[in-house]
C-alpha cells in the first residue's frame, strides 16, 4: 500500500478511508475562485455495496490500496458456494453465494468474471459490462412490433427477468448490461 496525495486519486483506484476499502466511482477536481483545490470522490463500500460522496483538501494524503485482478470462469454452484475456475492456472476457487450477491443472476455457465483481490483477500467479483444470456420464456411476438418503446418481460436462463421489445422472441440470446440489468440488443447467432 502506498500513500498519495488526494489530488491523484483515478477512478477504478481502491483506496483505504476511515478503516474501509473503498472503490473510487468517480472524482471531480473543483477550484473555486481564490479558495484552495478540492476533490469530489464519489465512492463505493467494498464490503457493504454503499456509495459514499466525500471532499478532500488538495492536501490531503490517502492510503492507495493495491490490487489483483485475476480472469476466471464460473464454473458451477456447489451448495451455498460458487466455484470459478482461475483462467490463467486452472485453479477452483470458491466463493460463498452471499458474497457474490444479486450478481448471481448474471452467471451462466462459463461467464467470463475478474476475481479482484487485495491483501491477499477476495474483496469482489466483478462482472463484464456485458453477458449474453438465452431467454427462456416471454410472450409471442406481436405480428406489427418493429423497433418500439414498448417492452414485455422475458424470464433468462439464470432465473433473471428483464424487460425487452415486443419482437424478441423466447429461445433468442439477448445482450444485457450488468450495471442496471437492462436489455441492450439481440444477440446475432450464425
Amino acid at each position: 500500500m502506498s500513500t498519495i496525495n488526494a489530488t491523484e486519486i483515478k477512478k477504478g483506484m481502491t483506496i483505504k478511508f476511515n478503516n474501509e476499502l473503498y472503490e473510487v466511482l468517480d472524482y471531480d477536481h473543483i477550484t473555486p475562485g481564490n479558495w484552495r483545490a478540492m476533490i469530489q470522490v464519489k465512492m463505493r463500500n467494498i464490503k457493504t455495496n454503499s456509495t459514499l460522496e466525500y471532499r478532500f483538501r488538495s492536501s490531503d494524503r490517502v492510503e492507495q490500496m493495491p490490487i489483483e485482478q485475476l480472469p476466471a470462469a464460473y464454473s458451477y454452484q456447489k451448495g451455498s458456494s460458487l466455484v470459478f475456475m482461475n483462467t490463467e492456472n486452472y485453479e477452483e476457487v470458491s466463493v460463498p453465494a452471499e458474497f457474490v450477491g444479486d450478481k448471481i443472476k448474471y452467471f451462466s455457465s462459463n461467464q467470463s468474471v475478474m476475481l479482484i483481490y487485495c491483501d491477499s483477500s477476495l474483496i469482489n467479483v466483478q462482472l463484464p459490462v456485458t453477458v449474453d444470456l438465452k431467454i427462456i420464456e416471454t410472450d409471442p411476438p406481436l405480428k406489427t412490433a418493429t423497433i418500439t418503446n414498448v417492452f414485455k418481460p422475458a424470464t433468462l436462463e439464470t432465473g433473471l427477468v428483464v424487460q425487452v421489445p415486443a419482437f424478441v422472441e423466447s429461445g433468442e440470446i439477448i445482450r444485457i448490461d450488468t450495471r442496471d440489468g437492462s436489455y441492450v440488443e439481440r444477440v446475432k447467432t450464425q
